[in-house]
């Protein structure tokens, strides 16, 4: 059993090694045609940047498969034999927080070379160590706090239900639903400061669309986001009562009314398409096949790893292991992804205007500095958004003559 999920990750290895290859090699292929979507200056740019963070996904991949070998080899039985605790829940508890906390802090210097080095040259970061270390100590304590009360129902489950897997996958997407739901309050209280819009004018435009498509939320906010990255988004973060749209405060600064309007009618046309509670459905059912999966594993595995069929062990190997199922359904998912895209552009097209839409498109390809080219395969592996050219043929806009087609 061990056996196949070994070849599983090396297969998922060498795909992901083997695209990431492809995709450098495409870039600087690219990179020598002439700009389209970008100022030239920028093209020139996000694709340097492109290649550079390809090149540190390279470095992180080998990274990470050496200590995938380090973990299943000796790793796992080291830290069992360091854990000498009875109690199931608690051994559970301390064994799965040390074996996260242990990859945490192992793939650190990858996190702060790419936010401190990678991202300061490219003028995407504006956080300050201090603020990172303000931040991480936060996270840390949610995870500590919040992580170990899900780790110990979760150890509770397998414990005493003979179809634990059943009822964990109940408990597990009860959880990740509540947290959807606390998300902006939580983002609100701990790590970044909501404020109601002061452009009163923009805010009553905003309203006025969100009652148009029937969109309740508990307000419209701008989030200082810039105190961390140039970077320019938006989001509807929340469900139910927290339900809220939120505009960074790059977002708001660089894009006209309009042009706000035709991103946030982008964002509502996946509301009004039942977007949302297809990604849910979508997200219960492949965590469903993940709990079917390793419910049913049998001793043979955990005797390779040299720990006991308990629920430490359970936990972890679902840690190591669900990457790779992940990997190989995200093409399909993402296909489905890429589809939601073009009809929420068709809608926000519509409520806004087509101009006013690609105008927001081309600002925040600039601004992100995002290339416009991939490799097919990179696309069809990675990619949750159709590519730009392809956005802009749906809408009727033509890159190259930088004109809208007459049929439009």
């Amino acid at each position: 059993m061990l056996e196949i999920f070994v070849i599983a990750f090396c297969i998922y290895f060498a795909v992901n090694i083997y695209t990431s290859f492809m995709q450098i090699g495409f870039i600087q292929d690219a990179r020598k045609l002439e700009a389209i979507i970008l100022e030239p200056s920028k093209y020139l740019e996000a694709s340097n940047y492109a290649i550079e963070k390809e090149k540190l996904n390279l470095a992180s991949t080998f990274y990470d498969f050496v200590l995938f070998i380090i973990w299943i080899g000796f790793g796992l039985k080291t830290l069992d034999s360091f854990i000498q605790i009875d109690e199931y829940w608690l051994k559970a508890i301390v064994f799965v927080d040390l074996f996260i906390i242990i990859n945490w802090l192992l793939g650190l210097p990858f996190e702060l070379y790419s936010t401190f080095k990678l991202n300061k040259k490219y003028e995407f970061s504006n956080i300050t160590p201090a603020l990172f270390i303000k931040d991480t100590i936060k996270t840390g304590i949610l995870f500590l706090v919040f992580g170990s009360l899900v780790i110990a129902g979760i150890a509770f489950i397998i414990q005493n239900f003979p179809a634990w897997w059943i009822f964990g996958f109940i408990f597990i997407f009860a959880v990740i639903i509540l947290i959807n739901m606390l998300y902006p309050v939580i983002r609100d209280k701990m790590f970044d400061k909501f404020e109601n819009l002061k452009d009163k004018e923009l805010e009553e435009k905003i309203e006025k669309l969100l009652d148009e498509v029937g969109f309740k939320s508990s307000g419209v906010y701008s989030v200082d986001a810039s105190k961390r990255d140039n970077r320019l988004n938006a989001y509807f973060g929340g469900l139910g009562s927290t339900k809220r749209v939120v505009l960074f405060d790059t977002l708001v600064e660089k894009l006209t009314h309009n042009e706000l309007l035709a991103v946030l009618g982008h964002e509502l046309g996946h509301f009004k398409n039942g977007d949302i509670l297809k990604n849910i459905g979508i997200m219960g059912f492949v965590m469903f096949v993940f709990f079917a999966i390793f419910g049913n594993l049998n001793d043979e595995l955990f005797l390779g790893l040299s720990l006991n069929n308990e629920p430490y062990a359970i936990i972890t190997v679902f840690l190591i292991f669900s990457p790779i199922l992940s990997f190989f359904l995200m093409p399909l998912i993402s296909l489905i992804s890429r589809h939601n895209e073009y009809k929420a552009d068709e809608f926000g097209s519509n409520l806004a205007t087509k101009e006013d839409l690609v105008n927001a498109l081309l600002k925040l390809a600039n601004e992100n500095k995002s290339f416009p080219l991939s490799h097919p395969l990179y696309i069809f592996f990675y990619y949750s958004h159709p590519p730009l050219i392809e956005r802009f043929k749906e809408l009727g806009y033509d890159v190259h003559t930088k004109k809208f087609s007459d049929k439009i």
